[in-house]
């Protein structure tokens, strides 16, 4: 009696998940995709307000936009900038509606554990011959399990943002505060606005994702007079914190930095550079921020955007070879360390990048950049092409890695010089909370 093939899981039905599963598909594998959202792209509605830096000709995975226009999808102006909600509704939804695509997706579904078959992390002999054992648990259900011949973690990092706490960790006093702290962008001019019209709001972040906050807090402000922003950085200084403006390869971002930076010329918003937060304590007057030797406040309330981080506690019995910096695939690593990179581009990278010590399986998308920012929206797909065609024995084709990215005239240090710009853009900082994505388009 015939088996039927063990599927591939895909965990994340984000965009970069979606794409991966539209690439098993066409190439005749069974995908199994996980999402522990309600909806595809749950974490991008979460900033559907913002617009993203590329237009919608840079944003559509092939083989995905292959499968909507079989079934008569019509693909949005190219030349438009959609917010993260026209993505996930004109794109994503449709995708997830392909019968195909329906079949193999499961919605408020969380994956809890992944392991090999009878075998936990230490154990070698016949390692790479065990399917890999998947558990997951259904919104309103019991735990249950599957086997896997591979697995490809898109999970993203938004979930998991980084601490106000300059030392990695949380500042004193951040936990019994968080009902204050809004970790990514808030929608300040829409769902949240009464949250922060009004009040004394701190920003904590450099990246597009903080400059987006201060943006709208400084519009709402003008509306709602009593609204006061300040914003709180790490670095010395602002430096090339607000990119290339007019010679950024993306516009949409230059234009971003550029109307950032003329709020602080007009003294708009109060800015604090330097900044090293060690606690958080609330005093009758509202919240105090301490650092090392400043003190910032009293505010009432504080957005965080500082950054994500991947969670990898559900994979802890795989052999995740690691950068232990990072937290990124070892490989992949020197190609995106911020601490040495000073501009935002990125090399395209595939398979052989992305392999663990723990043969088939894979972290893809923004996750697969562990703690470094600035992940880029077509790099995902090119990773999750490379990545399936090698699952699939295509290994010329795994390693055809041919995506052209431009420079983007941005620094991501203050130290060098700004990288040269490009002609062309054919590329999208993802719409992740910056670091996640850093970077956003906004």
């Amino acid at each position: 009696m015939d088996t039927l093939p063990l599927p591939v899981v895909i965990i994340g039905a984000g965009p970069v998940g979606l794409a991966a599963a539209a690439h098993l598909l066409h190439r005749g594998e069974t995908p199994m995709l996980f999402e522990a959202g309600e909806t595809v792209g749950a974490s991008m509605s979460q900033w559907g307000q913002v617009r993203l830096f590329s237009p919608w000709r840079y944003l559509v995975d092939q083989q995905a936009q292959a499968l909507l226009e079989e079934q008569g999808w019509q693909a949005p102006d190219p030349d438009a900038y959609p917010t993260g909600r026209q993505l996930v509704e004109t794109y994503l939804f449709p995708l997830a509606q392909v019968p195909a695509m329906q079949a193999a997706l499961r919605l408020q579904t969380r994956v809890s554990a992944v392991s090999r078959l009878g075998m936990d992390k230490v154990k070698t002999p016949l390692r790479e011959a065990a399917p890999f054992v998947v558990r997951y648990q259904p919104k309103d259900g019991e735990e249950q399990e599957l086997l896997a011949r591979a697995v490809i973690d898109a999970s993203g990092t938004y979930h998991t943002p980084n601490p106000l706490g300059a030392h990695g960790m949380l500042a004193l006093g951040e936990r019994s505060l968080r009902q204050h702290i809004f970790y990514g962008i808030p929608d300040v001019l829409g769902a949240e606005r009464e949250r922060y019209a009004r009040r004394r709001v701190l920003v904590v972040g450099s990246g597009h994702s903080a400059q987006q906050a201060v943006l709208e807090l400084a519009q709402l402000a003008e509306q709602e007079s009593e609204t006061q922003v300040w914003w709180a950085i790490r670095r010395p200084g602002v430096g090339q914190m607000f990119g290339g403006g007019e010679s950024d390869a993306l516009p949409e971002r230059g234009h971003l930095g550029a109307r950032a930076l003329a709020l602080l010329e007009r003294g708009q918003v109060r800015l604090v550079a330097g900044v090293q937060i060690h606690a958080l304590s609330h005093t009758p007057e509202g919240i105090v921020i301490a650092g090392e030797e400043e003190h910032i406040g009293p505010v009432d309330e504080i957005i965080a955007a500082t950054g994500f981080r991947p969670d990898l506690s559900f994979l802890r019995e795989l052999r995740l070879s690691l950068d232990p910096a990072m937290e990124s695939p070892v490989a992949l690593a020197p190609l995106i360390d911020p601490n040495v990179h000073s501009c935002g581009t990125v090399p395209p990278h595939g398979v052989d990048e992305l392999t663990h010590a723990e043969p088939n399986f894979f972290l893809v998308g923004m996750k697969s950049y562990g703690r470094a920012p600035t992940f880029l929206m077509l790099t995902g797909y090119e990773q999750v092409r490379s990545i399936v065609a090698a699952l699939c024995g295509e290994w010329e084709a795994a390693r055809a890695v041919e995506l052209a990215l431009p420079e983007a005239g941005v620094c991501s240090s203050d130290e060098g010089a700004c990288c040269a710009p490009a002609a062309s853009s054919p590329l999208l900082t993802i719409g992740l909370p910056r670091r996640a994505t850093g970077a956003k388009s906004r």
